[in-house]
């Protein structure tokens, strides 16, 4: 990737994924973060959800993982953030997208506007996170 492939207001390809209950219990197991939200559909529902929710860094890591093949290499992300919006749910398809906000020519780094959708049931949420990510280009 180098300044002249990469300019403000190209939009990245989007990168998608179906959240399944497996996804759920290997991030809690890997993670430590057991929290019965995540894990128990009794309690998620009396939690006042839906059912069982992933969790957060979770989805959160997808739209890491897509900064990264945008980018091509780990080591080019310099730093990203978040704001959490609303919950994923299993069976959710959640899609990252990114748009190039700006460039930095003398640096060699991008500013991307990031976004993570949800897909239920045939309709497209409003993004449940949504963030900028500076990588090195």
């Amino acid at each position: 990737m180098t300044v002249a492939t990469f300019r403000p207001g190209d939009e990245l390809s989007s990168r998608e994924r179906v959240v399944t209950r497996e996804d759920i219990a290997a991030y809690a197991e890997a993670s430590g973060d057991r929290n019965p939200l995540h894990l128990d559909e009794g309690f998620a529902r009396a939690a006042g959800f839906d059912g069982v929710i992933a969790h957060g860094m979770f989805t959160l890591g997808q739209l890491t993982s897509a900064i990264v093949g945008w980018c091509g290499d780990p080591g080019r992300v310099l730093s990203m953030s978040a704001q959490f919006r609303s919950p994923v749910r299993p069976g959710d398809k959640i899609v990252a997208h990114g748009r190039v906000r700006s460039i930095e020519p003398a640096e060699a780094v991008a500013t991307l506007d990031v976004w993570v959708s949800v897909e239920r049931d045939g309709a497209i949420d409003e993004p449940v996170r949504r963030g900028v990510a500076r990588v090195r280009i």
